[in-house]
């Protein structure tokens, strides 16, 4: 699990000794003081302008944006989570026991009734948080390796197609579709194809080993260390680019824009540059271990538990602030 993870236009970051920090817009109390209150947290999780947080006694607790029940006081009466998963205005908490609950918006399905009845999950993920709010749907990863879909299938992000896939090892979602990594390196994808996010040329991929998914364009990672996208490339968002890189150790997407770490420490950009996500000064940093993107900045965690961001920064997701925060917790896992 990240230690930092980006919303919309905020950010939130979980500190080594299980406290929280937020940095970023506040316009719907993304970053909100009752945050700094929080102790023994375990993992992190943001909405388009909501976020939550899971505590060591599997509890859980929500604060920013409640226009669509985000943080609805349902989710009090939770215990025994163990992991959490935000979409635009909804949330996904797993229990230990493999079930799923929901809380949030509605309006798509998003907490239909049916996630009540899965059993023997392990992971469980939403849609990407769009400036369209698109991001309505969920999915849940059995135990073996089958998945479950629920929520907004205006674009066929819930089409049955998905019950066919064994196998399956990860799940990252889009706005409107999603890409499921399969043990023996293959991909699948369904979902809204109008901009060939869903392109036949996934098929051809056999060494995966890491999903990402933004706005309406993939990036996958090989076992060779290399990349490769698909999708909407209208802003560069599948430019050649990726295409010369090497070394590749995670990836991550933003809105229209993309990130890659490299096994040096290195960080590579591409994709749209209209207000610095690909800004030049992302060059400069060494020894980054973890990145992360919110819809149109991204953000890189360094071995002395610091910080630094670079893109939007019209509602402070750049803020200096970041810059003070000294011991974040350092990551256990970089897959998902």
């Amino acid at each position: 699990m990240h230690a930092v993870v980006c919303g919309r236009t905020h950010t939130v970051a979980l500190l080594s000794d299980g406290t929280v920090k937020c940095w970023g817009d506040n316009f719907r109390n993304q970053c909100d003081p009752v945050h700094l209150t929080f102790k023994d947290v375990i993992q992190v999780a943001c909405g388009s302008n909501h976020s939550v947080v899971l505590f060591l006694d599997g509890t859980v607790q929500c604060w920013g944006d409640n226009k669509e029940n985000q943080c609805d006081p349902s989710y009090k009466t939770l215990t025994n989570v163990i992991q959490v998963a935000c979409g635009c205005c909804h949330s996904v908490a797993l229990i230990a026991d493999g079930t799923v609950r929901c809380w949030g918006s509605n309006h798509a399905n998003q907490c239909d009734p049916v996630h009540l009845s899965f059993t023997d999950v392990i992971y469980v993920a939403c849609g990407f948080q769009a400036l369209t709010y698109n991001g309505n749907h969920s999915v849940a990863l059995t135990s073996n390796g089958t998945i479950y879909c629920w929520g907004d299938n205006k674009w066929n992000q819930c089409d049955p197609v998905h019950l066919t896939f064994t196998d399956v090892i990860q799940v990252a979602c889009g706005a409107d579709h999603l890409v499921a990594l399969l043990s023996n390196g293959t991909i699948q994808c369904w979902g809204s194809n109008v901009w060939n996010q869903c392109d036949p040329i996934h098929r051809t991929f056999t060494d995966a080993t890491q999903v990402v998914v933004g706005w309406m364009h993939s990036v996958i990672l090989l076992n060779n260390g290399t990349v490769q996208c698909w999708g909407n490339n209208g802003v560069n968002q599948c430019d050649s680019l990726h295409r010369k890189l090497t070394g590749v150790i995670q990836i991550a997407c933003g809105y229209v824009h993309s990130v890659a770490l490299l096994s040096d420490g290195t960080v590579r950009c591409w994709g749209s540059n209209h207000v610095n996500q690909c800004d030049p000064v992302h060059l400069t940093f060494t020894n980054v271990i973890q990145i992360a993107c919110g819809c149109f900045h991204s953000v890189v965690l360094l071995p002395n538990g610091t910080v630094k961001c670079w893109g939007d920064n019209q509602a402070n997701q750049c803020d200096l602030e970041h810059i003070t925060i000294t011991n974040i917790m350092l990551p256990f896992c970089t897959l998902w």
